[in-house]
């Protein structure tokens, strides 16, 4: 076999440049995971802040396992051999889920692991470990103060927030100690930290993909979804996590692709960074023969209010969280003890209202947005802000937390499925442009994603 070649232990190795090494003899399963356990055990690195929770002995045999498959004559998926890190909510037997909390380190080791993760495994995929996160997968910004918080990978002098809840998870992606990463998707947690990160990232339709064996935020709106280099990473993996099995799909069209660009809400606040790129953006996506319609949104402004009166978060993770808040609240980050406890003060009529108010809401925004192939919008307004002046002053966090899951939640709240796709030049601050979607239209998302994506991938200001 030709010895391990370099540049596929590269930090921006995807799915099919890694697959191909593996395929072509250039490496070994051992090899990668070997790879990514280097950077991950790096003292001057920000693996121990990335990860929750490692396993370097599972990764060693998950991988040996797949070198003996492939030897054998097999292959079972595009994953086979790759490694992968899952967020710190999914089960893995014989280790305790912590959640990105410390609350959970007194609970039995898990019995089995959670189907996702079987479904990874069965795929032959390398679990490398479970990364950080917001506690408890609470907010869009991905500090942690159990665990510390994994600087983004722009302007790591300055010291940025990597977005969150799946902060982990995408920096283990930029730092090579993964190839993909598997995360949970509430509010936006896949796509915020993809945005804010230079990554891709998708969320789909919350009933795609099985949630069993994964701590719940809330069980109306979780999702469960890949960070990765490419929509075609992260049509792989859902691929594989879906159980659909379909694979890639072909590329829609750019030419003649009728593309939403919603003018109410989604736009407001944007710092100059965002609006000057996004603005490129949909020049060269008009450029390219795509069909833009600016359109009013009315919906979108009713959103805030419906979550004003408590929303469906609060109430269902303090179902959740309501025995161990007893026992351990003490431990909790302040900031998501205070948020999870409004869901107390909700009775049963205000949580039914909340239900009818998302179904009417539903329907009249499917009606407006069914006529395009995806609507899309700035992921997150603005670049990620900076950790320090968040971790000081609670007002701050809010308000940038707020900021950062406007315009992601909206589309859980639909229940639709979204991509966001890094549209920035190379050298300036990561921006992310959501594709988006209706319900199960998940399959027309990623094949609108792949279009888009070869429009942006020459993009260089």
């Amino acid at each position: 076999m030709t010895s391990f070649s370099p540049e596929f232990s590269d930090r921006s190795a995807t799915i099919e440049t890694a697959a191909a090494a593996l395929k072509e003899g250039l490496a070994t399963a051992r090899q990668l995971a070997e790879a990514a356990l280097a950077r991950i055990n790096d003292p001057e690195g920000e693996g121990a802040r990335v990860h929750v929770r490692r396993n370097d002995q599972r990764a060693r045999k998950l991988a040996e396992a797949s070198d003996a498959v492939r030897a054998a004559g097999h292959v079972r998926s595009a994953l086979e051999g790759l490694p992968i890190s899952v967020k710190d909510l999914f089960d893995l037997a014989g280790e305790t889920t912590l959640a990105g909390s410390v609350a959970l380190k007194d609970q039995p080791p898990a019995a089995a692991d959670a189907p996702v993760v079987q479904r990874l495994v069965a795929a032959g995929a390398v679990i490398t470990g479970t990364t950080n996160m917001s506690e408890f997968a609470f907010s869009g910004i991905g500090i942690n103060p159990h665990y510390g918080t994994p600087k983004n990978p722009f302007d790591r002098a300055t010291g940025r927030v990597p977005g969150g809840s799946s902060s982990g998870a995408a920096v283990s992606v930029t730092d090579g100690m993964a190839i993909a990463a598997i995360g949970t998707d509430t509010g936006g947690s896949i796509r915020i930290p993809s945005a804010l990160c230079g990554l891709t990232g998708f969320k789909p339709t919350a009933r795609r993909v099985p949630t069993a064996g994964v701590v719940p935020l809330s069980t109306s709106l979780d999702s469960i979804g890949p960070l990765a280099r490419s929509v075609t990473c992260c049509a792989l993996i859902d691929a594989v996590i879906s159980g659909e099995g379909q694979g890639v799909p072909a590329a829609l069209p750019i030419r003649g692709l009728r593309l939403a660009v919603p003018q109410t809400v989604v736009l407001d606040a944007m710092d100059a960074t965002v609006s000057a790129v996004f603005a490129r953006t949909l020049s060269r996506l008009s450029a390219a023969g795509a069909i833009l319609s600016e359109i009013a949104v009315p919906e979108f402004s009713e959103v805030a209010g419906i979550y004003g009166r408590g929303g469906l978060v609060a109430p269902e993770a303090y179902f959740w969280h309501r025995d161990l808040l007893q026992r351990a609240g003490d431990t909790y980050d302040p900031r998501v003890r205070t948020r999870i406890l409004r869901g107390r003060d909700l009775s049963a009529a205000d949580y039914l209202d909340a239900l009818s108010a998302r179904a009417d809401w539903q329907a009249r925004t499917m009606h407006r947005l069914g006529g395009y192939d995806a609507v899309i919008l700035p992921t997150v307004p603005v670049i990620a802000p900076e950790i320090a002046p968040l971790l000081a002053d609670d007002a701050a966090f809010f308000a940038a937390n707020g900021l950062v899951l406007r315009n992601s939640t909206l589309f859980n709240f639909l229940d639709g499925c979204g991509l966001s796709l890094p549209c920035h030049a190379p050298g300036e601050a990561p921006v992310g442009l959501m594709v988006a979607g209706l319900p199960m239209q998940d399959r027309s998302i990623l094949a609108a994603g792949l279009a888009i994506e070869a429009v942006l991938a020459g993009q260089a200001g």
